[in-house]
């Protein structure tokens, strides 16, 4: 599964871009955490996301990897996601 994640952030740039810049719109209205999966069906919505490499659009697969992944590199997002222990 990492590695179908990875692939698909290398060939959809976008979609981490779109990501980071609705969690930090949230944490800026206030928020102290929030849901990834709310801001996939957000990009799903407002953007009809046009992707590449996946036969799914916004394979929900993948939230848990950009949620680690923002809260990784963007420090304002650190602890904003709620996630599992990686098995």
């Amino acid at each position: 599964m990492k590695e179908r994640f990875e692939s698909f952030h290398e060939l959809n740039p976008h979609v981490y871009d779109a990501l980071r810049e609705l969690a930090l719109r949230a944490r800026g209205a206030g928020r102290k955490q929030y849901g990834i999966a709310s801001l996939f069906e957000v990009l799903r919505w407002s953007y009809l996301m046009q992707t590449q490499g996946d036969e799914f659009k916004l394979n929900n697969d993948y939230r848990a990897h950009y949620a680690r992944l923002l809260m990784k590199q963007e420090p304002a997002l650190e602890g904003f996601f709620e996630t599992r222990e990686k098995q």
